[in-house]
């Protein structure tokens, strides 16, 4: 009977090889993990091979699978180009994970960009906390995350730094020196919290947190409550209703670097990195009006 080697099968093989399993590959896919493992065992029954052995918990490719990904990265590439050729397209969707810190402001010109810069892939978009974010770039169900973060890893691009500002209400009056600054905060782990708390210890300035959110929009409207004050990034666009304050020290920016998974084309990291410079660049009228975003998964989280 004659075997073929079919695309589907060899895109799910090239992802487990990428992406360090098949739990990933499935994520980065949009497939069921059942999916990819049927592919590769039609490769396995095509080719007459085992392609890929367990490794303790993991997995590795044979010597056999190393020689396929070869040639399925040349029979893909070859595929992908043809059908370019005919001005038919691949489509594939590149999953990009932030935090609301910046999001109203970035992400509305990011996928404006990148519909030019990756005009191969369809944007999608998902909003959570930045630990969700991690974990998901670890699961292969992220691609790419922007995080604030300093961090000395291959798989972070920085891209440049966010100003921070104190906000609060009109009405919200500085207590006296002896009593400490009410700060409204995200949920631990937050950078912006962590940074509230430090600049302010750092002049001696005491310090109680005051009210305590999960979402921007909850500490935004503890804020307008007149709850405390709160530190935000937002692009020098002050929040409905809120005021930015001078009278409290000014603390140092927060950087923002892009992490990509394991396994995703250096290429789509690059062309993220360079429109988010391009962006930060920007002076913050300019980004004021934004365009819709479409695409966008919203999940509980800051």
């Amino acid at each position: 009977m004659r075997q073929t080697l079919d695309i589907a099968p060899l895109r799910s093989f090239v992802a487990v090889a990428d992406c360090g399993g098949f739990q990933r590959a499935a994520s980065s896919l949009h497939l069921s993990q059942a999916a990819v493992s049927q592919h590769v065992r039609r490769l396995e029954s095509a080719t007459g091979q085992v392609l890929i052995e367990r490794q303790g918990r993991g997995s590795r490719l044979t010597r056999d699978g190393e020689y396929l990904l070869t040639q399925a990265r040349r029979i893909l590439s070859l595929h992908d180009e043809t059908l370019h050729r005919f001005g038919l397209e691949t489509e594939e969707t590149v999953v990009i994970g932030s935090t609301e810190h910046g999001a109203a402001q970035l992400l509305p010109f990011l996928a404006a960009v990148l519909e030019q810069s990756l005009p191969h892939y369809r944007v999608r978009f998902r909003i959570d906390r930045g630990t969700k974010l991690r974990e998901g770039l670890e699961a292969g169900r992220v691609d790419l995350a922007l995080l604030l973060d300093l961090a000395d890893d291959p798989r972070a691009w920085p891209v440049g730094e966010l100003e921070l500002i104190w906000y609060s209400a009109p009405t919200w009056r500085r207590p006296a020196q002896a009593q400490p600054i009410p700060v409204v905060a995200f949920d631990q782990p937050c950078a912006l919290r962590t940074r509230a708390l430090e600049t302010l210890a750092f002049h001696a300035i005491p310090a109680v947190i005051s009210a305590e959110a999960i979402q921007l929009a909850g500490v935004q409207a503890a804020v307008g409550a007149g709850l405390g004050v709160a530190l935000m990034a937002t692009l020098g666009q002050t929040p409905e209703g809120l005021v930015a304050r001078d009278d409290l020290p000014r603390p140092a920016p927060l950087p923002l670097a892009v992490w990509s998974r394991h396994g995703l084309p250096a290429k789509v990291s690059q062309r993220v990195a360079a429109a988010l410079r391009r962006l930060l660049a920007q002076p913050a009228a300019e980004l004021a009006v934004a365009p819709t975003i479409a695409h966008l998964e919203l999940a509980k989280g800051a």
